[in-house]
């Protein structure tokens, strides 16, 4: 699960952050409990979205990122 991205969407639901981005809600929910891998095109849609860099997605998860 990416916790850091759950904590980033705060109290938007996942379907609204979907809608935004023009996926289904199915798709991005696979995305933040990690079992889906976004690509770079999707990763900067939902950085865009969330204002987030998106090369997180693609960082070690046991970096800490500041």
């Amino acid at each position: 699960m990416l916790k850091w991205l759950v904590e980033i969407r705060g109290g938007r639901s996942q379907y609204k952050v979907a809608q935004e981005i023009g996926i289904a809600q199915s798709t991005y929910a696979s995305i933040e409990v990690g079992s889906r891998h976004p690509s770079v095109n999707m990763a900067k849609k939902i950085s865009k979205a969330m204002n987030f860099d998106w090369t997180r997605f693609f960082e070690d998860e046991n970096t800490e990122v500041e």
